[in-house]
């Protein structure tokens, strides 16, 4: 019988983030067969496991969903101060969780999933997955921005050269760049280094998921086919 760490297992549950779990666990809230569970124990299927008094079912098959993210809200799971956060707009049966942020000010796609090792391979930036984003900016667009946006460009407050992208000018102020890595607020710092300030960004596309004709606030569940290419290109076997 095949052994899972036990915040693993309860984060693939759904209960919690396997960090809310190891809380639990430290504060003496989480049994298995009836002793008070120890950090960093094994447990199985076969094992019964209680939260606060409960009974924690093993979680069901993957989930992964592709969701609209509306401007103005929020990419978090616990924050009073958010107006809006995403538990807000998305009112699925089990808890999934979201791979690669969008700031509150920018929309677009994000996928969420009930199993933490795939979402933490997506977010994975050595992985190189590719993420598509629409931009525009604040003034007209000079012959030579593509170009030096492609070619990597160092930004100071980091120390660090983006990665060679791909990016097409598609109107006046407005682009399409192509990224491979996850540096926080990456096509905003870009732009700024290179003179110019992003007033929209919408994500419409991570790996070969896009989000089609989706709306803001609406999502989708991924079919099968769908599902088995985003864990084969991510290296991840299936629960």
């Amino acid at each position: 019988m095949e052994q899972t760490r036990l915040n693993k297992y309860l984060a693939h549950s759904g209960i919690c983030s396997r960090r809310d779990a190891d809380k639990l666990i430290a504060d003496g809230a989480v049994f298995v067969n009836g002793q008070r569970a120890e950090p960093g124990m094994q447990v199985t299927e076969q094992d019964e496991i209680q939260v606060s008094g409960k009974k924690v079912h093993a979680a069901r098959k993957p989930v992964v969903l592709a969701f609209y993210k509306p401007f103005g809200v929020t990419c978090t799971e616990r924050d009073p101060h958010a107006e809006k956060i995403i538990s807000d707009l998305v009112k699925y049966p089990e808890r999934v969780t979201y791979a690669g942020r969008l700031d509150k000010d920018s929309e677009g796609l994000l996928l969420l999933s009930n199993d933490g090792d795939l979402i933490q391979a997506m977010m994975k930036g050595a992985n190189g997955h590719e993420k598509e984003y629409l931009v525009r900016v604040d003034r007209e667009i000079g012959a030579e921005f593509p170009e030096k946006m492609a070619r990597g460009v160092y930004l100071e407050e980091l120390d660090l050269t983006t990665r060679e992208c791909m990016v097409e000018k598609t109107g006046k102020y407005t682009f399409r760049i192509v990224l491979t890595q996850g540096v926080n607020r990456q096509i905003k710092r870009m732009c700024k280094a290179c003179g110019y300030c992003v007033t929209k960004l919408k994500r419409i596309r991570v790996m070969h998921v896009t989000l089609e004709d989706l709306k803001p606030g609406e999502y989708r569940e991924l079919g099968s086919e769908d599902v088995a290419r985003l864990y084969r290109d991510c290296g991840v076997c299936r629960k």
